[in-house]
């Protein structure tokens, strides 16, 4: 159902946004001749060291309900928050209820879903001095306001949301919508799409005919420091969601967003020796375009725990699109790191711009990420990581111990193959 917040806002504003909607469908008429698109050409074909993996039968489905139902039952309240048990302050993150979201979809569990999503909506709610929406994103960080025993009261804090987690929840919802035939989650998605576009894309003028629409990490006051100037993040990335998104929402061009992603993927990853993503990197309006963050930023441009990610959306618009942009990605930049597991059987949790290892462990959590791209690329080395990486003793384990959120999440997602998804979950039926 959709949550009371939802239905307030569109009691009050409910004439206004009919008329607005009329409004934008007749501009939209008018414009959708003359919208400039991005004019550089993506890959048409596969290349030919992609297959496209399909289940060998060592995946099993009781696996990932063992080890959702432990996940659940360790991280979720029974009101549908989920807890991010690494930190002290005991936060939950509008990451989190998204993962949960996506996890309970793939499990055929709709009452954690519809649990997590109503506490996402009542408690991450953004709003005004008046208590009024602001939008429909999730701020992305609720918690004490002292340590979890001494704390007076819980609620937001940090107000600016996490474009990330309202692209996974969206996606959740259109698929969610489709899974269990629930017209309410797509109608509560087509309402966050709107806001997403809105508040989490920006047109970014570039030298060298690369200007286009592209995807912000968050609010814009956050990530654009000066005029010339943007930070992004990679692991934002989600072709294969903006392709969904495109089906269910045309007022908008979310297939723009899917090219300006791949750019941003491919010309990103040059700062790096070994052609890897970045947790984060400076977009400049002045070529050279892409740059390392200063070191003065509070983010860093090394490859780490949030680039992790980039491998995993790729895998999934390569699995259920088929989309040669992602093959060629894959092929060129997946490749530095299969040969490092080759040479030592192991991946540095770190690596930074010259290629050079800044730790001595691994993480589970991107072996999982690797894993799932892998597969399409050099199965026998994506075997070897399951098995010598990811695989539980017992399903009622936990990965990295009870207390390690992200791990159990890209694990989860990770190892989960993405071509048991139905069809008709993410292409549109006509």
């Amino acid at each position: 159902m959709l949550s009371r917040a939802v239905f307030k806002w569109i009691q009050r504003w409910g004439c206004l946004v009919l008329l607005g909607l009329v409004l934008n469908v007749w501009i939209t008429g008018c414009l959708v001749s003359v919208r400039s698109q991005a004019i550089y050409n993506l890959p048409t074909q596969l290349p030919a060291s992609i297959t496209i993996a399909t289940s060998d039968g060592a995946a099993q489905q009781s696996f990932f309900e063992t080890t959702w139902q432990r996940y659940r039952d360790r991280f979720i309240q029974a009101d549908g928050r989920v807890i991010d048990w690494e930190n002290d302050d005991q936060r939950t993150t509008s990451e989190g209820q998204a993962y949960a979201m996506l996890r309970a979809l793939l499990i055929d569990d709709p009452e954690t879903f519809d649990r997590v999503l109503q506490w996402g909506e009542e408690n991450l709610a953004r709003l005004d001095e008046d208590g009024e929406l602001l939008d429909h994103l999730w701020a992305w960080k609720w918690g004490p306001d002292a340590a979890p025993g001494e704390a007076q009261t819980w609620g937001i804090l940090d107000e600016n949301f996490a474009t990330d987690a309202d692209i996974d929840a969206a996606t959740a919802l259109i698929m969610a919508a489709r899974r269990w035939k629930k017209p309410a989650y797509l109608t509560l998605a087509k309402i966050k799409l709107k806001d997403i576009w809105d508040f989490s894309t920006a047109d970014i003028a570039l030298k060298d005919d690369l200007s286009g629409h592209y995807l912000l990490p968050g609010p814009m006051e956050a990530f654009h420091p000066s005029p010339e100037t943007w930070y992004l993040n990679p692991s934002y990335a989600a072709p294969y969601a903006f392709r969904l998104f495109a089906q269910v929402d045309r007022r908008r061009d979310w297939m723009e967003l899917v090219h300006t992603s791949y750019r941003m993927l491919e010309e990103s990853a040059k700062i790096s020796e070994l052609g890897l993503p970045s947790d984060w990197f400076l977009l400049h309006s002045e070529a050279p375009h892409y740059r390392k963050l200063p070191a003065s930023a509070p983010l860093r441009s090394i490859y780490g725990f949030d680039a992790y990610r980039v491998w995993w959306r790729v895998a999934l618009d390569l699995t259920w699109f088929e989309a040669p942009p992602a093959g060629h990605y894959l092929s060129e930049h997946l490749t530095p790191l299969l040969e490092l597991w080759q040479q030592s059987q192991k991946l540095p949790a770190q690596i930074d711009l010259a290629g050079e290892a800044m730790v001595d462990y691994g993480a589970t959590s991107q072996y999982a990420m690797v894993y799932q791209a892998a597969r399409h690329l050099d199965p026998k080395a994506a075997e070897a990581i399951r098995e010598n990486k990811l695989a539980l003793a017992d399903p009622n384990d936990f990965w990295d111990g009870d207390s390690a959120y992200y791990t159990q999440n890209l694990a989860w997602l990770g190892l989960y193959p993405p071509e048991w998804v139905p069809e008709s979950w993410f292409r549109s039926v006509r």
